[in-house]
């Protein structure tokens, strides 16, 4: 074993001066990227919480992609409820070469106007409207126009009340050599974001109000931007209470040991969602894959250009000035400074120590075996490893069995050579050959239960990567360690309080201001459903 594991050493050491050497899917026991680095922590709109790009589940030649910005938002927040900050550019990157950076990106900005500068709230109506009553102060005689209608539209009628309104751009460029050129642009369209839903007498058809911000853009190309349910779902609190699960949520009796019929439940949760009730604000884009692919075509699960490696970030302008006057704005450079990216979940909330976990968020994927140290040796597997008393054998470092996580090869790119492999690089890695999976034969685990649709292929919305990442890194990739209890390690969350949709945006819409509550500990029940949408069945003891 020592041999062995000297050798290896080797091994990575050479691999590493060739820059294709470290390890680490998005992983952890925990969750993905909320608040994860010191930066972000201050800086809560230019936060990525999660990232997502899979195969569409309606149509096999395109692919989508969804931003997700700004976490846990309390739906009841108002008056001005959570808009996107259109100081930041929103962007999502594609590799498509396997150099580990950018030869694709979408570029999203935001625009916001006050229509009703005069209301103490971003969004406001009831019914058909309401007049002054009888009894009306002057100067406002009885019966004068004062409450609009119910907010049915993002534009025109329907919309008087939609006081606190965005708008945004979307432009696509490619790489060619060292420039890039603009492939297609929004242009005068005018693409309304989608607001968060305040409740049923403000917006009571929101459902309907949401769908309105689905926009065909011509060419394949579909987008949606707004405040949405948050897809993730996670027991946080016991998680980040030092892996501390719920020893009464487990039928074993063993904190995070899930029982065989406990793993097979992808629709029934053992432990609060943490996360449930809130919202989150998301970009979502489906595009042609022929868009993305580094020759313009479709290719076979087997052939390496099905390949893509994503990622998603925001920027802020490097210089920002105050304004001098009250309500002035302030002066912003046209120059941008990275202030998050992500590829695959979790990486840096659990892998990355905190005094390098800012350098990584502002880094570019192709450098990333410069963390290398962290990645060879997870300290989470460690402290798994610590935590079940020694109970969860873990690999020794370093960890080769996580290579194909942070490289092109099999079993996501079964088509790739060894030169095809490039370096080190925190991309979430996608193969457009494979098709999706229908929604019953869809697997919360993903390619860990043989749905090679879903995560680390890519990432869909009910992925579970929660408990797909923390059997990782405690190395079920090493058949030598897929065997219990490294193969039901689980939080006991096993799905989203709120159902996803089967069609784009894919998401569950915004809860309701009024109507939703959250889960905790002593809760029982779950959080009000979005109509039309039913409530998951959550016990919480």
């Amino acid at each position: 074993m020592t041999s062995f594991a000297a050798s290896s050493r080797r091994q990575c050491a050479a691999l590493l001066l060739a820059t294709a050497c470290t390890a680490l899917p998005g992983t952890g026991a925990l969750a993905a990227n909320h608040r994860e680095a010191p930066l972000t922590a201050l800086d809560q709109k230019a936060d990525i919480t999660d990232w997502f790009a899979f195969v569409s589940y309606d149509d096999p030649s395109k692919v989508t992609m969804i931003l997700n910005v700004d976490p846990l938002l309390e739906a009841a927040n108002g008056p001005n409820y959570h808009p996107f900050d259109p100081e930041l550019l929103y962007e999502m990157k594609v590799d498509n070469n396997f150099d580990g950076d950018e030869d694709l990106k979408v570029i999203f900005r935001f625009q916001t106007e006050t229509r009703l500068p005069g209301v103490f709230t971003g969004f406001v109506g009831a019914g058909g409207g309401i007049d002054t009553p009888a009894n009306s102060p002057a100067p406002l005689p009885p019966g004068t126009p004062l409450v609009p209608a119910a907010i049915s539209a993002l534009d025109g009628p329907g919309s008087q009340g939609l006081s606190l309104r965005q708008s945004y751009t979307v432009t696509i460029q490619k790489k060619s050599g060292s420039l890039w050129q603009t492939v297609f642009s929004s242009g005068s369209q005018k693409l309304h974001a989608v607001p968060g839903n305040v409740g049923p007498r403000t917006m009571p058809d929101y459902p309907a109000l949401a769908r309105q911000g689905i926009y065909q853009l011509g060419g394949g190309i579909k987008v949606f931007a707004g405040t949405v349910d948050d897809p993730f779902y996670i027991d946080l609190g016991a998680a980040f209470d030092t892996l501390n699960f719920r020893a009464s949520a487990f039928a074993s009796g063993v904190p995070a040991v899930l029982s065989n019929d406990q793993d097979a439940a992808d629709d029934r949760n053992f432990a609060p969602d943490a996360v449930a009730g809130y919202n989150v604000n998301a970009i979502a884009i489906e595009l042609p894959i022929t868009l993305l692919t580094s020759d313009g075509q479709l290719h076979a699960a087997n052939e390496a250009k099905a390949v893509i490696g994503t990622y998603g970030t925001t920027s802020r302008p490097r210089i920002k000035a105050q304004p001098t006057t009250p309500g002035g704005k302030p002066s912003l450079s046209t120059n941008f400074v990275q202030i998050q990216r992500m590829g695959n979940p979790l990486i840096n909330e659990l892998l990355i120590g905190t005094g390098d976990k800012d350098k990584f968020s502002m880094s570019e994927p192709k450098n990333d075996s410069l963390f290398a140290g962290y990645l060879l040796d997870p300290l989470l597997a460690r402290v798994i490893n610590a935590a079940y008393a020694g109970g969860v054998a873990i690999p020794p470092p370093p960890r080769l069995d996580l290579l194909p996580l942070v490289t092109y090869r099999a079993p996501i790119c079964s088509g790739c050579t060894a030169a095809q492999a490039g370096p080190v690089a925190d991309l979430l890695r996608l193969n457009t050959g494979i098709p999706p999976t229908s929604a019953a034969n869809r697997k919360r685990l993903g390619v860990l239960a043989g749905d090679f649709g879903g995560f680390p292929n890519g990432r869909r919305v009910s992925d579970d990567v929660t408990d797909i990442a923390a059997r990782v890194v405690v190395g079920v990739l090493n058949p030598a360690f897929n065997v219990f209890p490294n193969n039901r390690i689980g939080d006991g969350v096993n799905g989203n309080d709120q159902p996803y949709q089967e069609t784009f945006p894919y998401v569950a819409f915004a809860n309701s201001g009024r109507n939703s509550r959250h889960q905790n500990p002593a809760t029982s029940g779950c959080a009000a459903p979005t109509s039309p949408f039913a409530p998951r069945d959550c016990p919480t003891d």
